[in-house]
């Protein structure tokens, strides 16, 4: 029975345009500007086999902005990734790459390990 439900809370349809569903998260229709972004980088390695990934998360801005900035960072890096759930994946331990190139383009970031 539980693969029935949805988690919507009940919510079939709405005709307002700006309705979201409870606990969704808003997006925002403009990046702030590099300097006023507060970006956390982790190692992780929780549910992939073993392997390590650097995590990027705390950007706020739209989504074309964040695959863009994934794109640039791996680019750097010379590693594959994505970009999933508000989150920015690099293979790897790449957490001093990251950080050095965050600094460098103005982004203030701090490193978790």
């Amino acid at each position: 029975m539980s693969k029935n439900k949805s988690g919507k809370g009940g919510i079939v349809y709405s005709t307002d345009p700006n309705f979201q569903l409870p606990g969704q998260k808003k997006l925002l229709s403009e990046t702030l500007p590099a300097a006023k972004q507060k970006l956390h980088i982790l190692l992780d390695r929780k549910q992939r086999a073993g392997k390590s990934v650097t995590l990027i998360y705390g950007f706020s801005g739209t989504d074309e902005d964040l695959e863009d900035l994934g794109k640039k960072i791996k680019t750097f890096c010379g590693t594959g990734g994505s970009v999933k759930n508000f989150e920015i994946l690099i293979q790897g331990d790449q957490r001093d790459k990251v950080l050095s190139w965050l600094h460098k383009n103005g982004y203030t970031s701090s490193k978790k390990i």
